[in-house]
């Protein structure tokens, strides 16, 4: 099953920077890009950094790479992919995002357990 959450207004959110979003139980990142108008919503636990920072890093670009730049040790992270450009073996999860009426919504895919 596939559930919808609102998790703020469009207008909570500042170009190129991050916010994070208690959903479920789970820390997201959510950030809108200025080059693209785009929504990205990642976890916002940097795997590297051992912390829930990746709300606080730098957005940017890489080779026409979205990327958010953790604040601890500076590793990127694709915001399409969640995968780290300087280890290959690190992966944040990605979640679905939308604008939906005036509010931001990050989709949560939720198994059934019979």
């Amino acid at each position: 099953m596939n559930q919808w959450i609102t998790v703020c207004d469009e207008d909570d959110l500042y170009l190129d920077a991050g916010a994070c979003a208690l959903v479920n139980g789970h820390q997201i990142a959510l950030f809108l890009c200025s080059h693209n108008n785009t929504l990205y919503a990642i976890n916002n636990y940097d795997p590297i950094g051992k912390a829930n920072v990746l709300s606080r890093g730098i957005v940017g670009s890489l080779n026409g790479t979205v990327v958010v730049a953790s604040p601890l040790y500076k590793q990127h992270f694709c915001l399409e992919s969640g995968q780290c450009l300087e280890s290959a073996e690190m992966l944040v999860p990605t979640y679905p995002v939308r604008r939906f009426n005036g509010s931001v919504q990050v989709q949560l895919i939720v198994s059934l357990i019979r």
